[in-house]
């Protein structure tokens, strides 16, 4: 029995559910090296969070000149991922709470993620959360990625929900951009932290501004299930 009547929660994977990014980024510091390119740092990855990786590679062979095709530097950035992840995968211990909640509750849950599917389902295995997440979408596997709305519109549609009772969760300001385009009401939580003022997260319904190291089950579920839950 789902005690939020028609909510729907569809989640980001990386960065919001999962604690995936510095094993995205050392895959792709590894893979641009194999091409000669030394100099990928941690402040170029932010750059990329929130956009698929289909998307990131393409960026990287314009940006670089990349003598590989996109398929080849995909197939390796995928591989060096799954190598990582299968060997350490942190959920958020409050967000952890925040899924088992809504479990708990009978809400219908998804993942929607930038991610490949192969990606997503490691990550959820690694991480001990495919217990309670089966609905997955990869940008893959539709039209456009964030911040078009797609891959939560296709999860609505697995989920046999409404997108106006969907709320999503996000991390990167294209995945807020895309709840929005999507018509979904938005929780917010920043995994960059001087990203919180971008435009996209003003659209938020909730913005936890100071990110993982402020959010918590409770101040998520309560806000759900409050005055909000009604606009």
């Amino acid at each position: 029995m789902n005690t939020l009547g028609s909510i729907s929660v569809i989640f980001d994977l990386d960065g919001t559910l999962v604690d995936s990014e510095p094993n995205y980024y050392e895959a792709g510091r590894q893979t641009l090296a194999e091409h000669g390119v030394t100099d990928f740092t941690w402040a170029d990855h932010e750059g990329y969070v929130g956009i698929s990786t289909q998307e990131t590679v393409a960026d990287w062979k314009e940006r670089y000149g990349l003598r590989a095709s996109v398929e080849e530097l995909l197939a390796d950035k995928n591989r060096r991922y799954l190598e990582l992840v299968r060997g350490s995968t942190r959920a958020y211990p409050e967000m952890r709470k925040f899924v088992e909640l809504l479990a708990g509750d009978g809400v219908p849950l998804a993942v929607a993620s930038g991610s490949s599917r192969e990606a997503i389902e490691a990550t959820l295995a690694g991480a001990g959360l495919d217990a309670y997440l089966h609905i997955l979408v990869s940008a893959d596997e539709v039209a456009h990625g964030k911040p078009a709305p797609d891959v939560f519109l296709e999860a609505a549609r697995r989920l046999g929900a409404e997108p106006a009772d969907c709320v999503v969760v996000e991390d990167a300001a294209p995945g807020a951009a895309a709840a929005h385009a999507a018509g979904m009401r938005c929780i917010a939580i920043p995994y960059v932290a001087a990203q919180a003022d971008a435009p996209e997260f003003a659209t938020a319904g909730l913005l936890v501004r100071g990110g993982q190291r402020e959010f918590t089950a409770r101040a998520a579920y309560d806000w759900l299930t409050g005055p909000a839950r009604a606009s």
